[in-house]
């Protein structure tokens, strides 16, 4: 059986224009597209076996290809609770979504071995109503499974480069990196990255041009800056040798850090810190070196000063940020200690083993007088335990939580990343949440290189921003945090620009008690934005604000065509063209709608988007032909998504 559908406004080719697209039910594939809209009595519709009754013109509405989500958290199996493989690809359909790919974690067990995977491929059978692939997952026990798991399907991995919060997915180091790169060299995958790293206590904020002076030196890099050495055994390990994969170098040690910052750099010269040159692995700093951006991009992408970093920050001492951002209570991307902690993972016993979060440095804990134990459920009260400098800061304050995770987080890790990008040019790397426009000249310069190195960012970055975040409102919590709006202005500009590829929503949903909302303590909430369906209308509203104005087919590249490159799938999704799934959406860019927690398909109904206005609304929803919802009528009864197991083309 074949359909048709017609529009004045179809994206082809990067163009909207006048066109009908025949295709298949049985093949799920596009079989035609004449560029005209054709009349019933078209001899083409007997050609393709197109009855009247299925053939419908739903001009002027927009058909464009569906959107393939390349980062959602769907929980299934063992945090069911949290979301699940019906609910979350309903919501995806709801906005136009037809693929999505699920993360390896927050799953339990998660998607690192191929018993692991097995179990996650039987619990998303027949529950799925748009079409789901899956990523695999990087930790230190698993680096002999990333092959096998490409033989089943994985899209590629991901890790953390700094505590994911989860028991089960521990953080991975710069020397699994490179092992990891060595191991799928020649493989058809990608690995991506949580990028966040904490850096050396004495270089956490940038020094400005005001403290540093007026000084334009030529930048020469010193040998004692870079981050780690990469010895012969870890660059050429045999292909079965396992035995470093639990090897956690500290970032920075303190040896191969200088305290003052070095006379011979010049932060604006390279568009990045000073302090960040300073303390950059020295590849890094020779790259940036090579490709210095031009003087418009420095105007663009200079660092902002301190006081533009931090909003609201009249509460905090200049003591108190760099304070924050060098407790390691705080450094995890989820809590690691508490009542919420332990609500979160099942067999949680961090307590029981602590000392390997603290300083070196730091006094001993109080355990006989019971004070510390009485502040497990507040991580800020256990930071303050420890250091004085942070008494008084409020864990209530959205401004102290962004303080605890600064953009050097995030460039610090990012320039590991390009580091071993340098060392093994040959595997393809990626940056998960994109969420600081300050590494946007390191990404920069790695795509002019010629490096693999690719980045995304996610809705919620380009849409909210830090000052309009009330204090106590734990449910815009995540990590890496929703930063400035200048910051956010920046990263637009960075999409446009094609240094960031792809924008995804990063769905992380968890149950309302988990952020905590009661307390409003942003350091013992969970994080994470539920969003997963929202995209089109996020993009188009707020596209329309930017200068000149985001299109459509912008939009199309960024959440199809770029994002089915990135998971393998760009030989049959992503674009409107013969023999692609069939995979399309109608979007009505005159509706309007405001956000209701309790009108969303989400399992729980808790979004930051609640009470916002949105432009545009997807009004139908097909895969590969079926239709799989409409705003009249809601979801189709059964669940018509696939599960993606091919190999990556």
């Amino acid at each position: 059986m074949s359909r048709a559908i017609a529009s004045s406004h179809v994206l082809i080719d990067d163009k909207l224009i006048p066109a009908t697209v025949i295709y298949s039910i049985e093949l799920g594939r596009i079989l035609h597209i004449a560029k005209r809209i054709l009349q019933i009595q078209d001899p083409l519709f007997d050609t393709y076996a197109v009855s009247r009754q299925n053939f419908r013109d739903v001009s002027p509405l927009v058909v464009m290809p569906g959107l393939v989500d390349a980062h959602v958290h769907l929980n299934e199996p063992g945090r069911t609770e949290w979301e699940g493989f019906a609910t979350g690809t309903q919501a995806a359909a709801a906005g136009g979504v037809t693929t999505v790919i699920d993360m390896p974690l927050n799953a339990i067990p998660p998607t690192t071995t191929v018993e692991n995977f097995n179990l996650k491929i039987d619990a998303a059978k027949g529950k799925t109503w748009v079409d789901v692939g899956f990523w695999g997952g990087m930790i230190p026990s698993n680096l002999n499974d990333l092959k096998p798991l490409i033989r089943m399907g994985v899209r590629g991995f991901k890790g953390f480069m700094i505590d994911s919060g989860v028991d089960e997915f521990p953080a991975i180091s710069p020397q699994y990196i490179m092992k990891a790169m060595k191991k799928v060299q020649g493989e058809q995958t990608v690995l991506m990255f949580h990028a966040e790293m904490q850096p050396h206590k004495s270089h956490l904020l940038p020094v400005t041009v005001e403290q540093y002076g007026n000084q334009t030196p030529t930048l020469v890099p010193n040998e004692s800056h870079a981050h780690f050495t990469l010895d012969e055994d870890i660059t050429e390990d045999s292909e079965s040798d396992n035995s470093d994969n639990d090897v956690t170098d500290e970032p920075f040690a303190d040896d191969e850090i200088e305290e003052e910052i070095a006379p011979d750099v010049e932060a604006l010269d390279l568009g990045m810190s000073a302090s960040f040159i300073n303390r950059a692995p020295k590849p890094v700093v020779n790259l940036l070196n090579r490709h210095k951006p031009s003087e418009t991009d420095v105007e663009e992408y200079q660092p902002t000063s301190r006081t533009n970093r931090f909003i609201d920050n009249g509460h905090l001492t200049e003591q108190q940020i760099k304070a924050l951002a060098k407790s390691p209570y705080l450094q995890a991307s989820e809590p690691q200690f508490g009542r919420l902690a332990r609500l979160a993972n099942p067999n949680h016993e961090r307590e029981a083993s602590m000392d390997k979060f603290r300083s070196p440095l730091a006094k001993p804990l109080d355990f006989d007088s019971g004070k510390f134990l009485e502040n497990l459920d507040e991580p800020l009260k256990m930071a303050q335990q420890e250091d004085s400098e942070l008494a008084g800061v409020d864990a209530t304050f959205y401004s102290s939580f962004l303080a605890s995770r600064p953009d050097s987080f995030e460039t610090t890790a990012i320039a590991e990343i390009i580091n071993c990008s340098m060392k093994n040019p040959k595997v393809p790397l990626h940056i998960v949440h994109l969420a600081t426009h300050e590494a946007v000249p390191l990404i920069k310069a790695a795509k002019a290189r010629g490096l693999p190195v690719t980045a995304e960012t996610c809705f919620h970055y380009l849409s909210l921003t830090a000052e309009k975040i009330s204090n106590c409102s734990t449910h815009f919590k995540c990590c890496p945090p929703i930063r400035t709006e200048g910051n956010r202005q920046l990263l637009w500009k960075a999409l446009r620009n094609n240094i960031i590829s792809t924008v995804v929503s990063d769905h992380s949903p968890c149950t309302p008690d988990l952020k905590g909302m009661d307390k409003g303590d942003f350091f013992s909430a969970w994080g994470g934005i539920s969003s997963v369906g929202f995209g089109l209308p996020i993009l188009f509203t707020e596209g329309q604000k930017v200068n000149p104005p985001v299109s459509i087919p912008e939009i199309s590249k960024w959440c199809s065509w770029n994002t089915a490159k990135q998971v393998g799938l760009s030989h049959r999704k992503g674009r409107i063209a013969v023999g692609y799934d069939a995979d399309l959406l109608v979007f009505d860019p005159t509706a309007s709608y405001t956000v209701a927690n309790d009108q969303v398909f989400f399992k729980n109904k808790l979004t930051a988007y609640d009470g916002m206005l949105f432009q545009g609304r997807v009004v139908e929803t097909y895969v590969r032909g079926h239709t799989a919802f409409t705003l009249q009528a809601g979801h189709s009864e059964v669940a018509l998504g696939n599960l993606v197991l091919e190999p990556r083309a």
